[in-house]
């Protein structure tokens, strides 16, 4: 076992945690207002956000991936911005994985925050705003503590996702060591070069690390309701 634990390269696990780590954090600030927005309005324009904001979930990753590749190259003008006036690339490296992730995983942390905010009882917003308190107060004080299974199960799917990515952050990312190659693409190439054996060990342990994540989500949620019967 220990002569196993030893073969193992962790360093595209770490980058995996670490893409998920930032991703989800970038993703939870940014999907906040526009979720809540989306609970709340009766705009016309809602059915076409939900439906942008919902495309990763039936776009296939290759063509995501080619038109994130395409869009973050130096042959776009935002590419080419970001590469002569800021010095950054935006394709081939870690920068290009967390916007292609926060694009990617973006409706898994949407669509359980604007659930939960739409079930929240409307006399408890209105009471908020009637006290005097603002929209920003009323969200963090009042809407998130009420969403707490909502809350989590964004948080921990939206990582669990995006440590499982692959096609997207390979067209986006490719496969560099210690900068782009995470998890999935490191057993791609176990599989490509028929090296099953290391496919398998990787294979497991993200299995594990899949089912753990799911079996926390669904033990919390269960213990939620519990407490509210």
């Amino acid at each position: 076992m220990i002569e196993l634990l030893s073969s193992i390269e962790y360093g595209p696990f770490i980058l995996s945690f670490k893409l998920a780590f930032i991703t989800t954090l970038i993703l939870f600030i940014l999907a906040m207002p526009l979720s809540w927005y989306l609970s709340q309005t009766k705009s016309k324009i809602k059915p076409v956000l939900e439906a942008i904001t919902a495309l990763p979930l039936v776009l296939p990753p290759s063509v995501l991936g080619f038109y994130l590749l395409y869009t973050l190259s130096y042959n776009s003008s935002l590419g080419s911005f970001f590469d002569e006036y800021l010095g950054i690339q935006l394709v081939f490296n870690f920068t290009g994985l967390v916007i292609a992730s926060c694009f990617y995983s973006l409706p898994f942390m949407v669509q359980p925050l604007q659930s939960g905010f739409e079930s929240i009882n409307k006399n408890m917003l209105e009471a908020s705003y009637i006290s005097g308190k603002s929209k920003f107060y009323t969200i963090f004080k009042v809407a998130l503590p009420n969403i707490k299974p909502s809350l989590l199960t964004a948080l921990i799917v939206t990582f669990a996702h995006t440590v499982g990515e692959f096609g997207v952050v390979l067209m986006v990312g490719g496969s560099i060591p210690d900068e782009t190659k995470v998890a999935s693409v490191a057993i791609y190439e176990f599989v490509e070069i028929m090296d099953y054996k290391s496919a398998h060990i990787y294979s497991a342990i993200m299995l594990v690390i899949s089912f753990l994540v799911l079996l926390s989500v669904y033990i919390f949620n269960q213990k939620q309701k519990k407490s509210f019967l």
